[in-house]
C-alpha cells in the first residue's frame, strides 16, 4: 500500500534500477506517516561512510505528539539495505555517475518502507520527449474511446 509517491524523480529521471529498504524512524514519525504527513518531492539519498541516508524528506508531526520530545521535521534518516546491496548502489554512484532518489514510501508486512531509485539525469530535451509521448498516450485513448462507441 503506497503513502506517499515522487513524481517529480520520474519527470527528473531515468530510473534503471530499483531497490526497497527499510527505515530507522522515531514513534511520531510512524504515527505521521500512518496519517500521511509525509513529503518527499525535495528528499534525496546519499551515501556516508558506507550507509545509506535519505535526506531531506519532511515528516510534520502530529500536533497530538508527547510533549517531552522536540521533533525535527527533515531530520537524516538511515536506510537498511543488505550488504551486497549497499555496496552495488555505492559502486553504482561513484563509479557510473548515478544518482539515487528516493521513489515512494509504502508499507510492506506493517513495515514503512522506502522504494530507492538508481537514476540518470534528464537533459531538458529529453523531459519534453516525454511529456510529448504522454501526450500521444492519451490522445490514443480519446481516440480510442471514441471509435467504440
Amino acid at each position: 500500500m503506497t503513502i506517499v509517491d515522487n513524481k517529480k524523480a520520474f519527470h527528473d529521471y531515468f530510473i534503471e534500477d530499483r531497490f526497497e529498504a527499510g527505515m530507522v524512524l522515531e514513534g511520531w514519525e510512524v504515527k505521521s506517516i500512518r496519517a500521511g504527513r509525509v513529503q518527499l518531492k525535495e528528499a534525496y539519498v546519499i551515501t556516508r561512510g558506507g550507509e545509506i541516508f535519505l535526506f531531506g524528506a519532511h515528516v510534520s508531526p502530529l500536533t497530538t505528539a508527547s510533549t517531552h520530545i522536540h521533533p525535527d521535521p527533515v531530520r537524516t534518516r538511515k536506510l537498511l539495505l543488505n550488504a551486497g546491496e549497499v555496496n552495488r548502489l555505492i559502486e553504482k554512484v561513484e563509479r557510473s555517475g548515478y544518482t539515487m532518489v528516493p521513489l515512494n514510501l509504502h508499507f510492506s508486512k506493517g513495515r514503512v518502507k522506502c522504494e530507492i531509485g538508481l537514476a540518470k539525469g534528464k537533459k531538458q530535451y529529453d523531459k519534453r520527449e516525454t511529456e510529448k509521448e504522454r501526450d500521444w498516450q492519451r490522445e490514443q485513448q480519446k481516440i480510442m474511446k471514441q471509435v467504440r462507441r
